[in-house]
């Protein structure tokens, strides 16, 4: 993560994630952590226009850019750079400003107690319902967590 972005490169890219991109977390399991779970937040960035990507990647200093057969996706799971990021530029998002409040907390949230996972999950699962194309494939996270892990954990 770049170190100084300037007022306009943030509200530019607020204006990016705005309109398109996404701001998404799950859950996944995971055999090296401590109740068996990972939480990870990803943000992405879909255009047509693989130069604007480029530009706004050489920008931010973080992230892939990938290529299907009609977009190019900007994306990132690095935990660390997305929460720098997205506290810079929550204050310019309009529309996902939420999103990004909530996948903040989301990361600063250390897991520390099976309780404590599992209030993880109902955010990733209340920012899941905020993302209108992921409707079909919402994954009740908590439930996930609360029928895998002990309760005595």
């Amino acid at each position: 993560m770049r170190k100084i972005l300037s007022k306009i490169d943030r509200a530019y890219l607020a204006g990016l994630i705005d309109g398109d991109g996404a701001i998404m977390a799950c859950i996944e399991k995971h055999n090296e952590k401590k109740f068996g779970f990972r939480v990870r937040v990803a943000i992405k960035i879909s255009q047509n226009n693989n130069a604007i990507l480029k530009r706004s990647k050489r920008t931010i200093g973080f992230g892939h850019i990938r290529h299907n057969r009609t977009q190019y996706k900007w994306y990132s799971l690095d935990q660390l750079a997305i929460e720098k990021f997205l506290k810079l530029i929550v204050i310019y998002l309009k529309i996902k400003q939420k999103q990004a409040k909530l996948a903040i907390k989301i990361i600063g949230t250390k897991i520390l107690t099976v309780s404590n996972l599992i209030k993880i999950a109902k955010m990733a699962d209340q920012l899941s319902k905020f993302n209108v194309r992921s409707a079909g494939r919402r994954k009740n996270f908590a439930r996930m967590i609360e029928e895998s892990v002990s309760p005595n954990d």
